[in-house]
This record gives structure tokens, sequence and C-alpha cells, in this order.
């Protein structure tokens, strides 16, 4: 790799930060058990139509909602402006997202079953057939964090927290790129075409030694 610092990355209309492209990130759930939906001082962001459905799909998760969750929600609804000024899910207790909720699941790789994994009410309900909408695409592209700035131009950072750093070793360990890991959200926020240009830059900067 060389020693230089790595060019501005710009895919279109979105600043991308180097990060995205040489930090290696994959989940894992088993050793981490879904913590960033209980940690942080609060919500994940969330835009006005996210907001509209969630609240579509609120009744068939209902039930999955703990008494101290389904508070939050009759009180203050289903999101918050937090002291930045951004639009997030409601919490409860100062940290765990309303939808928060637990379950046992069987790992994909080992077949082990992992005890009380923190799941998200809204994708457990997508994942069932229950509903057609899964979750706020802020929690899908995790770590990644969206900036949007005037004019239409966007922004993406790698967000270093933590409480991944499992998700971290087990990204090393696999030799994962970030981008690569989050390919799917990735396709959903910005589109197929966007993504390929962006493995396409990636792919040039291999080739110039920056990765």
């Amino acid at each position: 790799m060389k020693d230089n610092i790595l060019p501005i990355l710009q895919v279109g209309n979105v600043l991308v930060s180097s990060d995205i492209l040489t930090e290696k990130f994959c989940c894992d759930l088993s050793a981490c058990k879904g913590i960033c939906c209980v940690e942080g001082d609060a919500g994940a962001p969330v835009s006005l139509d996210e907001i509209g459905e969630i609240e579509n799909v609120l009744d068939e998760v209902w039930s999955d909602l703990s008494a101290s969750a389904q508070a939050v929600v009759d009180k203050q609804g289903v999101a918050y402006t937090d002291p930045e000024g951004d639009l997030v899910t409601s919490i409860v207790n100062g940290k765990n997202c309303v939808f928060t909720c637990y379950a046992d699941l069987k790992d994909q790789n080992t077949g082990e079953t992992i005890h009380d994994c923190c799941l998200c009410a809204l994708e457990k309900a997508f994942r069932s057939g229950r509903t057609s909408w899964c979750k706020p695409i802020s929690c899908s592209l995790y770590p990644i964090r969206v900036k949007v700035f005037k004019g239409g131009l966007v922004g993406l950072n790698y967000n270093r927290w933590s409480v991944c750093k499992d998700a971290v070793k087990k990204g090393e360990e696999l030799q994962l790129p970030v981008y690569q890991f989050l390919r799917e959200p990735l396709i959903r926020r910005f589109g197929e075409e966007w993504y390929d240009e962006l493995c396409q830059v990636a792919d040039d900067l291999k080739k110039q030694g920056y990765l």
C-alpha cells in the first residue's frame, strides 16, 4: 500500500470517506448479541418518510415491544428530535431503542444457539413476512453514517464504536471491507449503478497501490 494519503473520493453526488474502503467490518451477533441497539445516548436517525413507515407497521410489532417501550411510544411517539436537531427513534431509559426485543437465534455459521440476542422488532416482523418494510436505512447502513449537505451533496463516514470491536475483528479475519459488507443497504440507499461505480473506484485504487 502506498504511504501517501488517499485522494478525496466522490462517487456521483456522494463524498465517501476512505475508511469505508480500507477498514474491515462484519457483524458478529454471537459475540455482541446486538448491543448496538441498546447502547448509546440517542435513537437511530430517521426521516419523516421512515416515521410514517414505522407508524404504519406499529400495530404489527406492538406485542414485541416491552411495556416500558410501549409507554414511551404512547407518550412521545415513535421518534423525537435529539439535541443536535436530528429526528431519531424514541429510546427507553436514555439508551435502548423502543424497537428492541430479545430472542434466541441460531448462528448460521456454527449452528450454535445465541441466547437472548437483541433484535429489531421492525426487522423481525419484516423477515417473518408480517410486514413489507424492514427498518430505518441508518440502522442497515451502520457503521456508515450519512450526512446530507445543502445542494444535495451527501457524505458517508465510517463510525468507530467500541461495542463493535468484535465486528472489526471478524471483518479483519474475513478481509471484508466495510463497503462490501454493506453492499445490500448501500444499493438500497443509492442504487446498484452507484454501488457498481463505488466498486470500480475501489478496484482502481487497488491497482494504483492505495488499497
